[in-house]
Order: structure tokens, then sequence, then C-alpha cells
């Protein structure tokens, strides 16, 4: 269940990111409110990117064979 939760979370962050930027891009936002929003796109990014490391951390420990990462091929489901 906190899988589930952490990659919802994750994902939450990237669409609430999405809109930070198109408000920002709109150029209709006074420049408090573009701070507001830089600022909040700013501790998602920062959320994101430590999702994303501590993803990267999980797969490099399952693929750690006998002390040494060994390179595995990366399988999508091509029937999706």
């Amino acid at each position: 269940m906190a899988r589930k939760k952490a990659a919802l979370d994750f994902e939450q962050s990237i669409a609430d990111l999405q809109q930070l930027v198109e408000r920002l891009e709109s150029g209709e936002l006074s420049l408090e409110d573009s701070l507001t929003c830089f600022e909040q796109g700013i501790r998602l990014t920062r959320d994101c990117q430590a999702a994303l490391t501590q993803a990267e951390q999980k797969v490099q420990i399952l693929l750690e064979r006998d002390g040494e990462l060994q390179e595995a091929p990366f399988e999508t489901d091509t029937d999706a």
C-alpha cells in the first residue's frame, strides 16, 4: 500500500508541477503570484527528484549481485 501511495504522490506532484508551469507561462499572474507559484514549483521539483533518486537506489539494490552491480536488460510489456 505504501508503494501505491508513493507512486500516487509522485504522479500528483508531476501533475501539480505541470499546472504551475502552465499558469506561469500564461503570463497572466501578478509578480507576487508568480513568485508563489515558482516557490511551489521548486518544492515539487525537489520532492520529485528525491522520489526518483530513491527509486533509482531501490533498482540498484535489486540488481546488485555478489557485491557488484550487474546490468540487466529492461524489458517492457509490449502487450499493453
